[in-house]
């Protein structure tokens, strides 16, 4: 039963390493948000894009099967409409339409392959709706969205002042850094983390450019990156939503973090209890990702948001 005021929408978002779903009822009047289903599924869509150009057909599979999955849901929930979109690794892939024909067949929606800074405005509105009224937060924000081929970055206080998505995500990082002979390097070496910072470093000048990283008072992060070393640093015993969802991590911490998940092995990321085992190997790039940020704007401490684009998306569509 729908409460009165709301609409049931579903929303999903498909990305470089992994496509969510969210089922809602959303009253726009009220600014409430209704969570009946969220979840993840790592499909990596975006292997091999950064090298290839195309959608490896393993990585096409494992999308659609998830897209399948997710289908059952919507319909099992009753979510009257549907808005599915597609973020980084679709708009670069030269075989783009062999993704949209089968999520179309699947979901009877098309994807929207948004630009970035589409992307960045739906993250900001899922992240800091519900921030209004918070007075120990000071504006304007900087929503940082750290994904697996892209990263977005967009300052607004009340509506988005300014944004841009450049090419740095933890899974491209990863790809075109920590990759030697077809494998991770376990751990990486200290040439390897000194190039993929240069490239990190060239990408925040980049962004910059468009967006005035300093002059935000907040830094908001989002995404599995930002979650997990939320996770590490609060030292749960399992991944837990209610307790990453607005804790907040210091600058000395994230850095503490980082420098460990890049001098350990495989195995040791692997055995952290809140460590999706899809991000073992792209964390330590996802972490330094952040720590460059942090330490770009001078950002003290970072908020962190289980709220995202995801919910940004809900919103469109009611």
């Amino acid at each position: 039963m729908v409460p009165e005021g709301f609409s049931r929408v579903a929303a999903i978002d498909c990305g470089t390493n992994s496509i969510r779903l969210l089922v809602a009822d959303v009253n726009p009047a009220t600014g409430e948000l209704l969570e009946l289903d969220r979840r993840m599924t790592i499909v990596r869509l975006g292997q091999d894009v950064d090298r290839t150009g195309r959608l490896a057909p393993e990585a096409l599979e494992r999308t659609f099967a998830a897209c399948r999955e997710y289908a059952g849901i919507i319909r099992e929930l009753g979510a009257a409409e549907v808005r599915f979109v597609a973020t980084s690794a679709s708009r670069d892939a030269e075989n783009r339409d062999d993704f949209v024909r089968g999520v179309l067949d699947i979901l009877g929606v098309e994807p929207e392959v948004i630009s970035g800074e589409q992307e960045a405005e739906f993250s900001f509105t899922g992240a800091t709706k519900e921030l209004k009224g918070r007075d120990d937060l000071t504006k304007p924000y900087l929503v940082v969205d750290i994904g697996g081929g892209s990263t977005e970055f967009v300052v607004g206080a009340e509506h988005v002042r300014a944004a841009r998505s450049v090419d740095v995500g933890c899974v491209r990082m990863t790809e075109r850094h920590l990759v030697h002979d077809g494998k991770v390097s376990d751990p990486p070496t200290e040439e390897q983390i000194a190039a993929m910072r240069a490239d990190i470093e060239a990408a925040l000048d980049l962004a910059e450019e468009t967006v005035p990283l300093r002059e935000a008072r907040t830094l908001v992060g989002l995404a599995g990156s930002v979650t997990t070393v939320s996770a590490i640093a609060q030292e749960l015993p399992e991944y837990d939503s209610a307790r990453i969802h607005h804790s907040r991590i210091s600058r000395d911490r994230v850095r503490e973090i980082t420098e460990w998940l890049l001098r350990s092995t495989h195995a040791e990321r692997a055995a952290i209890p809140s460590m999706h085992p899809g991000r073992v190997d792209v964390i330590g790039a996802g972490a330094l990702v952040l720590l460059a940020i942090m330490e770009r704007t001078g950002a003290e401490e970072v908020v962190v948001s289980e709220h995202d684009i995801l919910d940004g998306i809900a919103w469109s569509v009611a």
